[in-house]
């Protein structure tokens, strides 16, 4: 036994060991990534450098770091070695766009497999596919709405996250329909009269998407700001990668350390008001 351990340390202290442990802590255990854009803003910010727990949704395929070449096959076919627990509704989520697999995107997954969802103008209406039951004995009555019968919530993560928040200067819905028009959205036009909103010129007035089975709907909480599932549609299991642990280190445009977020866990940071910076 102390043959062996004598053995071990040795290993370890080479440079191949040490490679080696290092990949191993990477492929299965947590990987470090940057936020390096504002549509997670308030919550996380430009600058904020992440831990991310590889294991929080099962085993993804290991990939070689920024090559993101796979190191083993997709036996499975669904991305990942060991499958395990699915992104649950209000959870920050690392994954990798589906468009460009190689490029890691981090969101908040707002609907899950089978969820209806309804975009309008600075607001975001959530039909889970457990019904109307469910609707009545998990959210408050004030957010509840009643659209052609189904009972659907009005920005359900809101209330809880608090760094999620919309921009008065921006007309989201106008760059929706500007996309919906050269076939670049992910969301369908409708028409419901019991939302109201209507524009001069237009055929509807909210746009619709139905969450296909083990598939998760992602957006950002700088809601105006924010490429996501509203353009290009929901993200499959096989692209999930992990959930954010930690800020490790950040630091602003100007290079200047936000010693006050070095060390947080994230799902403190997304619920304190103390941590959520401005939009502007």
């Amino acid at each position: 036994m102390n043959s062996f351990l004598r053995r071990l340390y040795s290993f370890s202290n080479s440079w191949t060991g040490t490679i080696i442990i290092v990949l191993m802590i990477i492929f299965f255990i947590a990987q470090a990534f940057v936020i390096p854009s504002g549509s997670m803003k308030r919550t996380l910010l430009i600058g904020d450098h992440l831990f991310v727990k590889k294991f929080s949704y099962g085993i993804p395929t290991p990939h070689l770091p920024w090559l993101e070449v796979p190191v083993l096959p997709d036996f499975v076919g669904n991305g990942h070695l060991i499958s395990g627990a699915k992104p649950q509704r209000g959870e920050i989520v690392v994954f990798r766009y589906p468009k460009e697999p190689k490029i890691h995107y981090v969101k908040r997954c707002v609907a899950t497999g089978g969820d209806e969802i309804i975009y309008q103008d600075k607001a975001f209406y959530l039909h889970p596919k457990e019904g109307n039951e469910f609707v009545k004995n998990s959210y408050a009555n004030e957010s509840i709405v009643d659209i052609g019968g189904k009972l659907w919530v009005k920005n359900p993560f809101m209330s809880k996250f608090p760094g999620i928040s919309y921009d008065d200067d921006i007309d989201l819905f106008s760059q929706l329909s500007l996309h919906f028009s050269v076939n670049d959205l992910a969301m369908q036009p409708r028409l419901i009269k019991d939302l109201g909103q209507f524009r001069q010129g237009l055929s509807f007035n909210a746009f619709y998407f139905k969450v296909p089975e083990n598939e998760y709907f992602m957006m950002g909480d700088n809601r105006d700001h924010s490429n996501d599932s509203r353009f290009w549609g929901s993200v499959p299991y096989k692209f999930i990668v992990g959930k954010p642990w930690f800020i490790y280190f950040s630091w602003d445009d100007n290079y200047v350390v936000r010693w006050d977020r070095i060390g947080r866990l994230i799902h403190t940071v997304e619920k304190d008001r103390n941590y959520l910076y401005g939009l502007k």
